[in-house]
């Protein structure tokens, strides 16, 4: 099973922006749908946007215009722009497949703070 590495998170100033990249173990291109999640505090896991090997993509209404999602099959990455980043937006952040056998791992923390 791949599994998937994410990083860039951290502190940001609302308004602000953050790429978030994710690091596959093995081949993508094999995935039809990749997808960013993302849990605050207290809540479930959400899906952020996804992405298929078409590369057709769709958004949470909370994120649209704001967010864009992106993959590189031949570099095993997915990645996840983040702007104008609100407070709300403060979540551990995950990358996975939408479909299928799915192992999660630790995420990468963003905190959009004064």
């Amino acid at each position: 099973q791949v599994q998937f590495v994410e990083s860039g998170g951290g502190l940001v100033q609302p308004g602000g922006s953050l790429r978030l990249s994710c690091a596959a173990s093995g081949g993508i291109s094999v995935i039809y749908v990749m997808g960013w999640y993302c849990q605050a505090p207290g809540k479930q896991r959400e899906l952020v946007a996804d992405i298929t090997s078409a590369y057709s993509t769709n958004y949470a209404d909370s994120v649209k215009g704001r967010f864009t999602i992106s993959r590189d099959n031949a570099k095993k990455m997915v990645y996840l722009q983040m702007n104008s980043l609100k407070p709300e937006d403060t979540a551990v952040y995950y990358c996975n497949r939408r479909y299928g056998s799915v192992t999660w791992g630790q995420g990468t923390q963003v905190t959009v703070s004064s």
